[in-house]
């Protein structure tokens, strides 16, 4: 179910996951009218629950953002489903353009766009992804627990994702693959913690019955796994917004992208604000909520200034002597 979008809104939210969604409805809890546009692609639909999300632990992720639709529709707010393909500033406000044709004007924006997850080049990765594939411990953990676990190496942290995993399961392996060396130091913690490294790229992953039990070497040795953990590139999905002016910068550990915003979401372009993965590559699905709700609170604070000002002048204009009676 959507809603036909109208033309002029306070807030356009860009973005339908947990982020853009929280987002809405603390803007339309403050009687604001907002529009969430959802391109119906969300980054955890893959996943089993989401984790870690006190009172929805578990929750499968299309039920959550279900919940959060008819809360955001319960105070007056719009939801359409379809893409962005474009966004740009038009006078006092911006213009954003729909995958239709149909273009609605802001006065504020609310970019939740979330990451594309661009993983290491193995055949069979992505159609495991968020499943037996998987990258975040505290996302995946518990549901892996005491399971065999391999660790596809691709750079310098995996040594640390190795040890990490290591909470979870007694049974992990460092999958040398494409990644460094350890070096003397890494190697003596490995080691004391019961972590085989196994030299070696991998070609493949072993699949049986929708399972995952394995990966194969380049040189066809098999590797016995449950859980593969792997080490994506965090890009911040923005190329529909580049006529923003919404620069990216280079998040350091994946080598990705992000778009650089303060603690309440305002980025460097006025008036546009961004919660959620797209801003925080780390953010799990409670933090995401988080910042959205400081996002919102800022945009509605943004806005009452401009209100008041504008009723000021009104004021004025009406009253030019300065008479207050």
């Amino acid at each position: 179910m959507s809603d036909e979008p109208v033309e002029n809104y306070d807030v356009v939210v860009i973005g339908g996951g947990a982020a853009g969604l929280e987002g809405a409805l603390m803007l339309a809890r403050s009687r604001r009218t907002v529009l969430v546009t959802d391109a119906g692609a969300p980054r955890n639909a893959p996943a089993e629950g989401v984790h870690g999300f006190l009172t929805r632990d578990g929750l499968p992720p299309a039920e959550l953002t279900a919940i959060g639709r008819d809360e955001v529709r319960r105070y007056g707010g719009h939801i359409v489903d379809a893409a962005v393909t474009d966004a740009r500033r038009t006078g006092d406000g911006f213009t954003v353009t729909l995958a239709d044709g149909r273009a609605v004007r802001a006065r504020r924006l609310l970019v939740a766009t979330g990451l594309t997850d661009e993983l290491p080049d193995v055949p069979g990765l992505r159609d495991r992804w968020g499943r037996d594939v998987l990258h975040c411990p505290y996302c995946h953990g518990w549901e892996i627990s005491d399971r065999p676990v391999g660790v596809l190496a691709t750079g310098p942290m995996s040594v640390h994702q190795a040890l990490l995993f290591r909470q979870w399961t007694d049974d992990v392996v460092l999958l040398q693959h494409t990644g460094p060396e350890p070096d003397a130091w890494q190697r003596e913690r490995l080691e004391a913690r019961g972590i085989r490294i196994v030299p070696g790229r991998v070609e493949s992953l072993t699949v049986t019955d929708d399972r995952l039990i394995g990966v194969r070497l380049a040189d066809g040795t098999a590797v016995d796994r449950e859980a593969l953990v792997v080490a994506p590139t965090f890009v911040a999905n923005v190329d529909a917004l580049t006529s923003l002016g919404l620069d990216t910068e280079l998040e350091p550990v994946s080598g990705g992208r992000y778009v650089p915003a303060d603690q309440f979401g305002a980025t460097k372009v006025p008036g546009v604000w961004a919660a959620g993965n797209v801003t925080d590559v780390k953010a799990q699905v409670i933090g995401a909520t988080a910042g959205a709700a400081l996002a919102a609170v800022a945009i509605n604070n943004d806005l009452v200034t401009e209100d008041t000002e504008l009723a000021v002048t009104a004021q004025r204009s009406r009253n030019p002597k300065g008479d207050n009676r």
